[in-house]
C-alpha cells in the first residue's frame, strides 16, 4: 500500500481523474467555457501525475499527463492517406460564386442547401480514431501521401485522445494557432533574439512539424474539424448532420457556420465575415461553401484535384502601401534592439496604422529595407503592422542601403549580434532602456501588481535617480513622489499603499517580477511551489530545477545563471532589508489533498469598494480554496460577498435571496481554514 491506497483504490482514483480532468480540459479548451478555477485543474493534474509515480502499470494512454510530449524524434514517418485529402476550387468575387452555384444546379437537379463554413488559415490534418480512441493524426502532405505528426498532435489540448462514444472514424480539419497565441510567441522569439514567426499559419506549421513534441505542447496550438469522410453505423445525411456529431463526440468544430438555401444568402454570409475576421480570436482567408446534402454531393461528383460540391471564397489581401520615414529602435528589458518603421499613416483592416514591426537586423537586411522606401504593409495574423516587401521599382535611384546602429540608442554601448541570435543586442546589464523595462515588468498586474505605478511614474523615477532597480521603490518617501510630475498629495498616498501592500505578495509574483529570462508567470508559480522560498530557488542546483515537471532545460539554465550573479545576490539583500516577504505563501504540495473550506465549490460574486483586501488577491484566495468566482448574479450564486458602495449586484442578490457575505465574514472564514 502506497500513498494510503490499495491497488484497487487507486486505479479506481486514476480512472476518475482522468474523467474529470478531459471533461474539464474539453470545457476550457473546446467550448471556451471552463467551469473550475486554473489551481483546481493543477491540483487534480498533480494528484494525478503523483498516483502515475506510484502506481506506473496505472498510466492510461489517453492520460492528460501524455500529452506533454516525448522523446525528440527521428522523423517524420510517411502514410497513404485512406482516401485522398483534395484540395478546393477557388472563388474570388461574387460572380465566380454565381457560376459556381449555376453548375451545381445543373449537376444536381434537384433542391439542396448550401452549407457555409469560415475558411481556417492553419494546416490540414487527419484524425483516426479507433474504437473511441486516437490511434493515428497525419498531415496533409500532397492529399495522397502524409506526415505521421501523432506524437506531437497528443499535445494538442483541443483534441480529445476518447471520443465520448467507442466510434471508429475519421475527422479531418485544421490545426491553427490563435492570435493571441503567436502575438505572444513573437514577442518571447523577438526577446530571446530569435527568428519569428511571419503569420499564424507559419507558426502553427512549424509547431506542429517540430522534432520535438514538447515544443508542440508549449505553443498552445487548436484545431477545427469539418470533415467526416468515414464513418459506418451513423445515421448522418448532411454536411450539416457530420458536424453535430462531431460535437456530439466531444471533437472541437467552428460554430460560425450556417445552413442557406441560395447563393444570395451565401453572398450575406460572406460580406458578414470578411467584415467580423478582424475581430475573431484566430485567423480566417475565406469561406467555404459546400453542397449540405450529402447524397447530392456525390451527384455532383470530384475532379481529379477537388470536389465539385464544394468551393473556397478567398477574401482578397489586406494589404497598403505607403512611404517610410522613419526606423526607431526600442531596448527591451532583456538587451534586445526592435527596429520598428514609421510611416505615412495609412488604413489597414479597419485602422489607421503609422507603424509596422521591422522584428530585427537580418529581416531586415533580407528585405533590403531603406528610408523612404515604399513598403507594403499589412497586419501579420491581422494583429500586429508589418512590412511584407518593398516595392524596389518605386525605389528613388539615388537610394541607399540603410546604416544599422552600432551603438545602443538609450546607453551607448556597443551593440552585438550574438551567432545564434538574429536580434542586435546591448549586453550593458546598467542599461537604462533595460532598467526602466525592467522596473516597469516588475510593477505590472501579473508580476508585483503595484496600482498607479505605471510607465509614466517609473520613467520619472529613474531619470530623477530616485530608483535604479525594483527593490528601491520600497525605500521611497511621499516627498520624493511629490517631486513627480501630475502626483499630488492623494495619489502619492496611493502609491505608497499600494507598495507597501505588494509586500506581502507570494513568492511566485517576485519571481516573475524579478524578470528572469525565459521565466513567465506559471514557471515562476512552479519554482514557488517547489523551493517554498526565495533562498530555496537561489540555492537550488541546476538538476533540481531541471527536475521540475514543465520547466524545461533552458529555463532551468537561466534561473540558475541569475542566481549565480553578484548583483542578483545584492538584490536579495536588499529585498530583505525592505521586508519584502520572499516566501510562497499559496497551498503548498503536501497541503494539496487537504484543501477542504466553507468556500470549497461555492459560486462567488464580488462587488462594492474592499477595504481588507485587492478585488484580483481575494479571487485568487478563493478559487485556490475551490471557489468559482464570476462577474454577475444569478440563481446559481452561493454568496455575494459585498463591499462598501455596493449597487445592482446587491440588489438583485437581496431580491434572489442570496446569502451576503460582509469582509468580515470572508476574513473569519479564510482565517479558519
Amino acid at each position: 500500500m502506497a500513498n494510503g491506497m490499495t491497488f484497487d483504490e487507486a486505479k479506481h482514483r486514476v480512472d476518475e481523474l482522468v474523467t474529470l480532468l478531459d471533461k474539464y480540459s474539453h470545457q476550457y479548451y473546446v467550448l471556451d467555457q471552463p467551469t473550475i478555477p486554473d489551481e483546481d485543474y493543477d491540483r487534480l493534474y498533480r494528484e494525478l501525475v503523483n498516483l502515475e509515480e506510484l502506481y506506473p502499470t496505472l498510466i492510461q494512454n489517453n492520460s492528460p499527463t501524455q500529452r506533454v510530449g516525448g522523446t525528440l524524434l527521428e522523423g517524420f514517418e510517411k502514410v497513404q492517406h485512406d482516401s485522398p485529402m483534395l484540395s478546393l476550387d477557388n472563388a474570388f468575387s461574387k460572380e465566380e460564386l454565381e457560376s459556381f452555384d449555376r453548375r451545381m444546379n445543373q449537376l444536381i437537379d434537384e433542391p439542396f442547401t448550401y452549407h457555409c463554413e469560415l475558411k481556417i488559415d492553419g494546416l490540414a490534418v487527419s484524425l483516426k480514431y479507433e474504437d473511441g480512441k486516437l490511434v493515428q493524426a497525419v498531415t496533409r502532405g500532397d492529399g495522397t501521401v502524409g506526415e505521421n505528426v501523432t506524437a506531437n498532435v497528443r499535445t494538442i489540448k483541443a483534441i480529445p485522445l476518447s471520443l465520448k462514444e467507442p466510434l471508429t472514424l475519421e475527422a479531418r480539419g485544421e490545426i491553427y494557432m490563435p492570435k493571441s497565441s503567436f502575438l505572444a510567441l513573437n514577442q518571447q522569439r523577438e526577446e530571446q533574439g530569435e527568428a519569428v514567426f511571419a503569420n499564424p499559419r507559419n507558426a502553427a506549421a512549424g509547431t506542429l512539424r517540430n522534432l520535438d513534441p514538447k515544443v508542440t505542447a508549449s505553443r498552445n496550438l487548436s484545431i477545427f474539424l469539418y470533415s467526416l469522410p468515414q464513418l459506418s453505423n451513423r445515421d448522418v445525411h448532411s454536411q450539416n448532420d457530420a458536424l453535430n456529431l462531431l460535437d456530439s463526440l466531444g471533437i472541437k468544430t467552428n460554430p460560425e457556420r450556417q445552413v442557406l438555401s441560395s447563393i444570395d444568402e451565401v453572398w450575406s454570409f460572406v460580406k458578414e465575415y470578411q467584415e467580423k475576421r478582424n475581430s475573431l480570436p484566430y485567423e480566417i482567408d475565406g469561406i467555404v461553401i459546400k453542397v449540405n446534402e450529402l447524397e447530392q454531393q456525390e451527384k455532383a461528383g470530384y475532379t481529379v484535384k477537388a470536389p465539385r460540391w464544394a468551393i473556397a471564397y478567398k477574401f482578397p489581401a489586406e494589404e497598403a502601401k505607403t512611404i517610410i520615414r522613419d526606423i526607431e529602435w526600442t531596448v527591451g528589458r532583456t538587451g534586445v534592439v526592435t527596429p520598428t518603421a514609421i510611416m505615412d499613416p495609412v488604413r489597414l483592416a479597419g485602422t489607421t496604422v503609422q507603424r509596422a514591426s521591422l522584428h530585427n537586423v537580418d529581416l531586415m537586411k533580407e528585405k533590403d529595407i531603406r528610408l523612404f522606401d515604399t513598403a507594403i504593409v499589412r497586419k501579420a495574423g491581422d494583429i500586429i503592422p508589418e512590412v511584407v516587401r518593398i516595392d524596389k521599382e518605386l525605389r528613388n535611384k539615388d537610394s541607399e542601403p540603410y546604416s544599422y546602429p552600432t551603438h545602443c540608442p538609450a546607453c551607448d554601448s556597443e551593440l552585438m549580434h550574438l551567432d545564434d541570435e538574429v536580434a542586435l543586442r546591448c549586453m550593458n546589464p546598467r542599461c537604462s532602456a533595460q532598467a526602466k523595462e525592467k522596473l516597469t515588468h516588475f510593477v505590472s498586474r501579473n508580476a508585483m501588481n503595484i496600482d498607479g505605478v505605471g510607465v509614466s511614474v517609473v520613467t520619472q523615477l529613474y531619470e530623477k535617480e530616485l530608483v535604479k532597480d525594483p527593490v528601491d521603490l520600497y525605500f521611497l518617501t511621499k516627498e520624493q513622489f511629490l517631486t513627480l510630475d501630475k502626483v499630488g498629495d492623494k495619489s502619492a498616498d496611493n502609491m505608497l499603499k499600494a507598495i507597501k501592500e505588494s509586500k506581502t505578495n507570494s513568492l511566485e509574483r517576485l519571481l516573475f517580477g524579478l524578470g528572469i529570462r525565459h521565466v513567465g508567470s506559471k514557471a515562476a508559480r512552479l519554482l514557488a511551489e517547489e523551493f517554498l522560498t526565495l533562498e530555496g530557488v537561489s540555492t537550488a542546483s541546476l538538476e533540481a530545477i531541471q527536475s521540475i515537471e514543465g520547466i524545461g532545460e533552458k529555463i532551468a539554465e537561466s534561473i540558475h545563471a541569475f542566481f549565480e550573479l553578484e548583483e542578483v545576490k545584492v538584490l536579495i539583500s536588499k529585498l530583505e532589508e525592505a521586508e519584502i516577504n520572499l516566501s510562497y505563501t499559496g497551498i503548498r504540495k503536501e497541503e494539496v489533498e487537504q484543501v477542504d473550506s466553507f468556500f470549497t465549490d461555492k459560486t462567488v460574486v464580488i462587488t462594492g469598494k474592499l477595504e481588507q483586501f485587492k478585488r484580483n488577491d481575494l479571487k485568487e484566495r478563493l478559487e485556490i480554496l475551490g471557489a468559482k468566482v464570476t462577474g454577475s448574479v444569478s440563481k446559481n450564486t452561493d454568496y455575494l460577498i459585498a463591499g462598501e458602495e455596493a449597487g445592482s449586484k446587491l440588489t438583485k442578490a437581496q431580491e434572489l435571496e442570496i446569502p451576503i457575505l460582509s469582509e468580515a465574514d470572508v476574513l473569519k472564514e479564510l482565517n479558519e481554514r
